[in-house]
């Protein structure tokens, strides 16, 4: 069996700062501004776009986290990297950089887009903001695009530049009811899901967008520099301590953005994988522009080969651990738990495009058993994302097989 380093995780741990506030490692490491509030509760860290953001968090399992944004509402500090590109021609860039025609986004509202290599190959994804026409963020995963947009601006006036913005998600049924708490003012109006607004919060400006990463009801909120980030921080946990919110790390999201079907860049996509076989050809648009990476995908075999996987019984490896009659046909990207589904859950590529939903696996898990998987489509539950549109309310009580 080969494994990648994306098969891996490495942390990192806070030490101690006896008898004073916290906040050590918000001083001596790219740890966010809002860290402090983790550091009592036992923190791993895990680098994530040269930022630290928590892998592991003392304030709960991660069963208890899952629940929490399914029913309620949890804060969480995230490792997001929002890069600013503005100027005349930064609408010109993008639509050169993303596979996504970008004009058809206007101000106040966002865009799922990503970046593709001259081959084809995907460099990484993530949330672009248009701010204004001509000032937009793009709130990045994991990779490096600051590169790729400075190696195609030649001979553009636009300016690329980090903004030194810091995110923190919101997320549950419930995270809309503690936004309209906890602004300064009203709702902004409209505020439909993908659109973004600049807000006040215990009085400092700060932009927020109705955006995550759980498949969710939530918004983002980005806070500024030479704004008290503290106070606004504070403040939404005050306010939210009502709602009964709960302060998290990654576990809350692993399994709940699998079965969202939520791609993760660097293990359900990479720079040799096509959009079309990470099943986003659908965010591929051959119009009138010459976007890098074009020709290969005009080229390229439209088949998709990542799919969803439930396994019973266990929780898949990571890596080539999928076999049809003793033969490896596969790989697990990513994997989790599922409270609610009482299932192991995969995101999972296959070799063979007509290995699609309904097929069969021997699968190795984490506990050395091998169990059955099988291939089903993603998102596994809320086909429509009416959840995080506010279009359905859908809040369990228990397990999906005891109800």
């Amino acid at each position: 069996m080969t494994l990648q380093l994306s098969d891996f995780r490495f942390v990192a741990k806070a030490l101690p700062n006896k008898g004073q506030r916290p906040r050590e490692l918000a001083r001596t490491m790219p740890a966010h501004p809002l860290s402090y509030m983790e550091l009592p509760h036992d923190p791993e860290y895990t680098l994530y776009n040269s930022r630290l953001t928590p892998e592991a968090l003392s304030t709960a399992s991660d069963d208890e986290m899952y629940w929490a944004v399914r029913t309620n509402v949890i804060f969480r500090h995230t490792g997001e990297l929002p890069i600013e590109i503005s100027g005349p021609d930064a609408e010109k860039l993008l639509n050169k950089v993303f596979t996504r025609n970008v004009s058809k986004v206007k101000p106040g509202r966002c865009s799922y887009q990503f970046a593709c290599y001259h081959d084809g190959g995907m460099i990484t994804d993530g949330v672009l903001l248009r701010l204004a026409e001509d000032r937009f963020w793009m709130a990045q995963a994991d990779g490096d695009l600051f590169s790729w947009y400075k190696a195609h601006a030649e001979g553009l006036d636009v300016k690329i530049h980090d903004p030194n913005v810091w995110v923190s998600q919101i997320q549950g049924p419930r995270s809309l009811d503690l936004l309209a708490a906890v602004l300064d003012g009203p709702m902004p109006d409209p505020f439909r899901y993908f659109d973004c607004a600049e807000v006040s919060i215990a009085g400092h400006t700060c932009w927020i967008s109705r955006s995550g990463f759980t498949n969710e009801l939530g918004w983002e909120v980005y806070l500024l520099p030479d704004t008290d980030i503290a106070a606004i921080g504070d403040r939404i946990m005050e306010v939210g301590a009502a709602f009964g919110i709960l302060l998290t790390g990654t576990p809350v999201f692993r399994a709940r953005r699998i079965e969202a079907g939520l791609l993760n860049a660097g293990s359900d996509f990479g720079a040799e994988t096509t959009p079309f076989e990470a099943g986003l050809g659908g965010f591929v648009e051959f119009d009138d522009r010459d976007f890098v990476g074009r020709k290969a995908l005009e080229a390229a075999d439209k088949s998709c080969r990542t799919w969803g996987m439930r396994v019973t019984g266990g929780v898949a490896q990571l890596g080539r651990v999928m076999t049809i009659d003793g033969r490896p046909v596969g790989r697990v990207c990513s994997s989790g738990y599922s409270p609610y589904q009482g299932c192991g859950v995969c995101i999972v590529r296959m070799d063979d495009p007509a290995q699609d939903p309904g097929t069969q696996v021997d699968v190795l898990c984490a506990d050395g058993s091998t169990q059955t998987g099988e291939l089903c489509t993603l998102p596994m539950y809320d086909a429509d994302r009416l959840i995080p549109r506010g279009k359905l309310v859908d809040i369990p009580t228990s397990p999906i097989a005891a109800e």
